[in-house]
């Protein structure tokens, strides 16, 4: 979309004819409006209504004389068709006048304007029940049915009434045709966009489950907004394709809320479900694991099982769930039985833990299967098995166990019974499940399938096991079967389409599908056995409560010491009040909640890096810890902004500052001593870190460069012994952007078409489904000596890659983040050029100065690097500066130029939130209705603010934590903040974040960023080297050698190619950017020298750089290393010499000789004497 602003209405044509010519000269754009804005649109609308009021006559009022008795009134964009007389309010409707004058709008003048009619009365508040119409992306406006005027109350009631007995149309015999329809279904998304900064459009998602239809609406504000995702409703309006989401799109009239159709356990005795899957069974199960255990809740089973193929990874959740909904967890593993060869045809079987040592035996079951038995499957060795079975219960599983399969193959009754006495319990299940074997004709029909079942029954009886009849639950509701479908199609199955309905059941559905068995036997199946099951195990605990980090002696005693050395060594013998208060309270929650530990192995890890030479930058919220400062552990001073004397440690904390952190705070010396004063302070709470009440586990995320990383990994292992310590797991689930791929696959490959909605439905459905595991880029978890791994979580390797040699935890790292001790020794580029930066240079990082003008000048200028904007193709100077050099930054930079420390922090947590910059405060800062200073940056914003605002300080903290995860706000605490004067658009704003970063974090980042512009500014080539060196992944050679002119033109070519660039030049772009930079600042690249250029680093040279080996096409890391390694045992005497001692391939040598290296060099080592 582009708004255009004008001083007067445009032909339609000339609007048309525009758009058509830029959608020729940009070749990726797909799709685009060209949508005016008039200066003064009341004024110009009444012009047009009152020049064409005859036409106006005929086109709409042509049947009746009802124009006269209607009053126009125009405000902005809107037009509301004022009526007295109940007659003429209903033909407006009746005949759909309101959106055929939109309609008119747009076609003459393409103007956007909304138009109602408003039946007015002698009461003062304006109806609410209104018809409103906004062409393309308008919208019917939706209000609550409670409040209406009495005027209109009747003609509501009888609307809502009529509303309440015509029948929905199935969403799927919807058609291009149909105007005023009726639907009904569940809104499984909803969007909230913004009109002008000042007006929202909603569109909500519904479903009936044949299909999805977009239901769009206007709202003033979102208070007004009363449907919720997951709420049914019946609506009705008028249904017509809309440009924008390119389908059909229902234009709300009116709509109800309905009851939730949902199926329900009605039986006076439960079943017991003790085969279910959940999106852990890899790219099979498809149930939401909260989901499937607040089923069993709501439809009061006594308890419900999860049985994961060959994994344990939806225990930690489901504990979690079990106690939100007060249900019991059985906790077990659908594993893959084999005997001793690995390449054995595993058979299913079911495993469920009784006990806590029945399920410590489960994790040792399950670990051997990744660690030391996986082929295909992870899979369990019946000896293992058999050694480790105590406190476990074994069932025969499905068709795919050892049982069923014996029954398939015919094997003799002697063979079943000797089989099936190796189960605890045998298994049954519904007909349906196993209808495949008809169609691959391994069994003859149904009633031989019945017989099957009708044998494991008998079997059962005989050797006194008890059989159970599970529904091996794969998905929750029989609609959901299309997930399972496109996913199974995605990955080759041939007989995708034929779904089993392998569905959460009922105890009445599950009583009909065993019905074959007789009512008695039947209930022994589905509701006494399971039962008895249920019964066998105890409740259990997957994973431990409390913290167990490892010991060190003197743990606690050395960070307090450690604190107050680096207090006194601040703040002198007199330590302030308030910095001492702040001190004491934070070394209260640390060690009253056994935090120390934390703490002092993140200030070992610091300091045995920063005594080897590396910074380490923090990360999260650490750094709202005054004792993490204290200590070493980051550079981020939490406390309000102050005043701090190195030599006299003279300290004044500014009172009610006007500044946003000390750093920006004027410059002055000590009034004790004269000497320059220090500024510090960047006011940050502890709250956000530990919680209120001290005893969140803290995170302490740190950020070493990355050429230390790997040592520091070793340091962990030499304090705790690497026995001790494992690599952070993680599960890797199909993204969206897959989740698309394979419905568009699935589309493609079925010849049918799917609406745009029904596709996010879709992706939406098969999005989360575990497709494998990984390992976390820098996270170790640390086992206390006198604990055992399995207590906590199975083991495996990353992607049941046993060749990687890693050992991670089965878990995903979150799940056990409580329990245990997670390091983040993250492996960053920050740090590494800083590291490189102070060796060029011999300036200490540590001591640039945050306040100088000059760097903090190129945020918002390119003044203080001597070019201009049409120069370097930008107005600010962030080019190659960490946080700052992106394009998407640096529009933000261009929209606030700010000037202030502050400012940049502010800005840092706008841009690394989702959804806080973008339709959100950028609106509100362009609006001019907040500032800055103003809207919602980082998380800790809100909590101070609404603390500010009176609110109780862990209300506060609730809203903020819910804010920052994306949860958005409840009723209760939009009345509470509403109470307190909170502004409208401040709690828009929180409705619309998904994600916030932490102040902290934002400030440890600037800091770094702040003394890499430093560098920039004074020490450029240094700069330029250490970016084209370590952050830079693509070159041109040619094109950078080719100097500014050559450059230009090569991002000119990029930018054309705009989204549709290939990954390879949008990477290449930026390295461009900094290069036409370099060489607007006079500076240049020199080629490649085969004995001063180095193998991988950009040298200073010159008035420039000098290229390095490997930055040369086809010359890779080793061959650059092996030319400077060759050039070591002395000169080269020719090509074929070189050759012969670096062993370059041809096409290498053919690069370095394009690019004349060889100058000078005769082609061969021989010597013609007679030349």
């Amino acid at each position: 979309l582009i708004y255009v602003q004008v001083n007067d209405t445009l032909p339609a044509e000339m609007v048309r004819h525009t758009t058509k010519e830029v959608l020729e000269h940009i070749s990726y754009l797909e799709h685009l409006e060209i949508i005016p804005l008039l200066s003064e649109p009341s004024r110009r609308i009444n012009e047009i209504i009152n020049s064409k009021r005859e036409e106006l006559s005929s086109l709409f009022f042509a049947e009746s004389n009802f124009l006269d008795r209607v009053e126009w009134n125009c405000a902005g964009e809107r037009l509301d068709l004022l009526t007295m007389d109940e007659e003429v309010y209903d033909y407006i409707i009746e005949k759909q006048i309101c959106d055929q004058l939109a309609n008119w709008f747009q076609e003459e003048y393409s103007l956007r304007v909304l138009v109602r009619v408003l039946g007015t009365g002698n009461e003062p508040e304006i109806p609410s029940e209104t018809i409103n119409a906004e062409h393309k992306a308008e919208v019917l406006e939706i209000k609550d049915y409670g409040r209406v005027s009495k005027q209109t109350g009747k003609k509501d009631k009888r609307k809502r009434e009529l509303l309440e007995r015509q029948e929905p149309i199935k969403l799927s015999d919807l058609e291009e045709g149909l105007k005023t329809v009726v639907v009904e279904g569940e809104v499984w998304k909803k969007e909230i966009s913004t009109i002008r900064g000042n007006r929202y459009v909603i569109s909500y998602y519904l479903t009936d489950y044949s299909d999805s239809l977009i239901l769009k609406t206007f709202l003033d504000t979102l208070n007004e907004d009363r449907i919720e995702e997951g709420q049914w409703i019946k609506a009705t309006g008028n249904l017509r394709y809309d440009d924008i989401a390119r389908e059909l799109v229902l234009f709300v009239e009116s709509y109800l809320p309905t009851q939730k159709k949902v199926r329900k356990d009605d039986a006076a005795q439960k079943r017991i479900e003790l085969h279910a899957h959940t999106k852990m069974s890899a790219m099979d199960g498809l149930c939401n694991v909260s989901a499937l255990i607040k089923r069993a809740a709501e439809w009061q089973h006594p308890a419900i099982t999860i049985t994961d193929h060959g994994c344990t990874q939806a225990f930690p959740e489901a504990y979690q769930a079990s106690r939100e909904h007060k249900i019991k967890i059985i906790y077990g593993v659908e594993g893959y039985l084999v005997e001793d060869d690995k390449k054995d045809t595993p058979y299913h079987i079911v495993l469920l833990a009784c006990n806590q040592t029945g399920l410590r035996n489960l994790y040792h079951l399950v670990s051997i299967s990744y660690m030391n038995h996986f082929y295909r499957q992870p899979r369990i060795p019946r000896q293992e098995l058999e050694e480790h079975r105590e406190g476990i219960l074994l069932g025969s599983a499905c068709e795919a166990g050892e049982l069923y399969r014996a029954l398939l193959d015919g094997s003799a009754e002697e063979n079943l019974e000797k089989i099936a006495a190796f189960y605890d319990y045998l298994e049954i299940q519904p007909l349906a499940n196993n209808d495949f074997l008809i169609r691959e004709g391994r069994v003859k029909d149904q009633e031989h399938l019945q017989q099957l079942n009708r044998c494991i029954v008998e079997l059962g009886k005989r050797l006194n096991k008890p059989v159970v009849a599970t529904g091996d639950i794969h998905f929750l509701d029989p609609q959901d079967e299309v997930f399972r479908r496109i996913i199974q199609s995605g990955q080759g199955y041939e007989d995708s389409e034929a779904q089993a309905p392998l569905y959460f059941k009922t105890t009445a559905e599950m009583l009909e599908e065993f019905s074959y068995l007789g009512k008695e036997e039947a209930q022994a199946v589905v509701i006494d056995n399971p039962s008895l099951i249920n019964e066998m195990v105890g409740v259990i605990q997957p994973v431990p409560d409390g913290f167990y980090p490892p010991k060190i002696e003197s743990a606690e005693e050395d960070i307090i010491k450690l604190t107050w050395e680096g207090a006194y060594k601040l703040y002198g013998d007199k330590i302030p009040e308030e910095i001492k208060a702040r001190i004491e309270r934070e070394l209260d929650s640390i060690t009253r909640h056994g935090f120390s530990v934390l703490y002092l192995i993140a200030h070992k890890l610091v300091k045995k890096s920063n005594q080897d030479g590396y910074l380490v930058g923090s990360r999260g919220s650490v750094g709202s810890s005054m004792v993490a400062y204290l200590t070493g552990i980051t550079e981020v001073n939490p406390l309000p902004p102050h005043r701090l004397c190195p030599s006299c440690c003279y300290c004044e904390i500014v009172p009610d500052p006007v500044v946003g952190c000390g750093v920006d705070l004027e410059p002055q010396d000590c009034p004790l001593c004269g000497n320059s004063i220090r500024n510090d302070g960047f006011d940050i709470p502890f709250e956000t870190f530990l919680g209120f009440e001290g005893d969140k586990v803290p995170d302490i995320d740190l950020n070493f460069s990355g050429d230390y990383q790997s040592k520091a990994h070793q340091y962990v292992e030499e304090l705790f012994g690497s026995e001790n310590v494992y690599r952070a797991g993680t599960i890797s689930t199909i993204a969206e952007r897959t989740a698309y791929g394979f419905v568009k696959k699935y589309a493609e490959e079925k010849q049918v078409i799917i609406k745009n909605s029904e596709v996010d439905r879709l992706v939406k459905g098969i999005t989360g489904v575990r497709r494998t595991t990984g390992q976390h880029p820098g996270g170790l978890i640390v086992i206390p000596q006198d604990h055992d791994i399995l207590e906590f979580t199975p083991l495996q390797h990353p992607a049941d890659n046993k060749e990687s040699g890693v050992i991670t935890t089965h878990f995903e790292y979150h799940a056990i983040g409580e329990q245990l001790v997670k390091l983040d020794i993250l492996g960053h580029d920050d740090p590494t050029v800083i590291k490189q930066l102070e060796d060029l240079t011999g300036v200490k990082a540590a001591g640039i100065p945050l306040d100088d003008k000059q760097t903090m000048a190129i945020f918002s200028s390119v003044e203080p690097l001597g070019v201009t904007e049409d120069d370097i193709g930008t107005s600010v100077g962030t080019y190659g500066i960490p946080e700052f050099g992106t394009r998407f930054v640096r529009q933000m930079l261009e929209a606030t130029r700010p000037t202030t420390f502050s400012e940049l922090v502010r800005i840092s947590g706008l841009s690394h939130g989702t959804d806080v910059w973008l339709n959100n405060a950028q609106t509100l800062i362009e609006g001019e209705i907040a500032s800055l200073n103003e809207v919602i940056c980082t998380r800790d914003d809100i909590m101070i603010y609404l603390i500010q605002q009176g609110i109780e300080k862990n209300r506060a903290f609730q809203i903020m934590e819910n804010v920052r995860k994306g949860k958005g706000l409840k009723d209760g605490q939009v009345n509470m903040m509403q109470e307190y004067q909170v502004p409208p658009w401040y709690i828009e704003s929180c409705q619309k974040i998904k994600y916030m970063f932490p102040k902290a974090h934002a400030v440890a980042y600037v800091m770094m960023a702040f003394r890499i512009a430093y560098f920039k500014v004074y020490y450029p080539r240094e700069f330029y080297a250490s970016f084209f060196s370590i952050r830079a992944e693509d070159f041109e050679a040619e094109t950078m050698l080719g100097g500014i002119d050559s450059i230009a033109r090569r991002i000119q070519e990029i930018n054309r190619m705009g989204f549709k660039a290939p990954q390879k030049e949008k990477k290449l772009l930026p390295v461009l950017e900094l290069a036409l930079e370099m060489n607007a600042r006079g500076f240049k690249f020199y080629p490649v020298d085969i004995y001063g250029s180095e193998a991988h680093r950009f040298t200073v040279y010159k008035e420039g750089l000098l290229f390095p080996f490997s930055a040369l096409p086809n010359v890779g890391s080793a061959a650059a290393q092996n030319i400077v390694e060759a050039r070591a045992g002395g000169s080269f005497i020719s090509v074929e010499d070189f050759q012969q001692r670096t062993r370059l391939n041809k096409t290498a040598m053919e690069v370095l000789k394009q690019h004349n290296c060889f100058h000078g060099l005769p082609e061969s080592s021989q010597i013609n004497l007679f030349a």
